[in-house]
């Protein structure tokens, strides 16, 4: 089965030394299941040529907002609107769930509670999760056929399921604790307050739940189903 990632930010190079890049990221999540990948840097409008250029598609993070004013946005959310209506498997992560919200008819701001950062709660239907987050932006009001499937105390729509068309999550169950540390030390200075940075730092290398996302993806693309 070949996976479609949709590259929608750029890391920095340094922490693309340190911890990897989107794609290898999502990789390694989603590796060992007889996935085959292909990349399109859609955030510098390298685009498919539509949805059966994959067998299943999946949105990464990005530090830029759905909502913001950049010339790859629309055509983008025109191909998340055409994957939908394929019926090919889509999945979100962070900023990917929020665009594919977006697209479909939902709404995307920012958090007036502030950020969120590293090892967060997220409730589930079997239980709490323990994922790392890093987002201030989130979606707000829901479109039309999405189910919530879970929630944090600071996110209300963390995840949802589009029944038969897409799966995405708030959190980044990609991230390792290498990852993270490299966005503390990298990205977040002068960004995020720095009582966050240092709950988050405190709280690195706890153990996380992050298989159990990966593993959901990986029945979604399969079996279009999480549980």
């Amino acid at each position: 089965m070949k996976i479609g990632i949709l590259r929608t930010g750029l890391v920095p190079d340094v922490l693309v030394e340190e911890a990897g890049d989107y794609p290898e990221l999502f990789q390694r999540l989603l590796g060992g299941q007889g996935f085959d990948f292909q990349t399109w840097s859609v955030v510098e409008n390298d685009f498919p040529q539509g949805p059966g250029d994959a067998d299943g598609w999946l949105i990464t993070g990005s530090r830029h907002g759905a909502y913001e004013d950049h010339p790859w946005i629309p055509p983008l959310e025109q191909l998340i609107r055409d994957i939908y209506a394929s019926g090919k498997p889509l999945v979100g992560v962070c900023f990917g769930h929020q665009i594919i919200a977006q697209a479909l008819g939902g709404k995307v701001e920012k958090f007036e509670g502030g950020w969120t950062v590293g090892p967060t709660l997220y409730r589930y239907p079997d239980g709490v999760k323990l994922v790392h987050a890093w987002h201030q932006d989130q979606v707000t009001e829901l479109p039309p056929g999405a189910e919530v499937v879970a929630s944090a105390e600071r996110c209300k729509y963390a995840a949802l399921l589009y029944p038969g068309h897409a799966y995405t999550v708030q959190p980044h169950p990609e991230f390792g604790d290498d990852f993270v540390k490299g966005l503390i030390t990298h990205r977040a200075p002068g960004v995020v307050p720095q009582p966050l940075l240092e709950d988050a730092t405190a709280k690195l290398a706890t153990p996380l739940d992050s298989a159990d996302l990966g593993a959901q993806f990986v029945r979604f693309f399969k079996e279009g189903r999480i549980a």
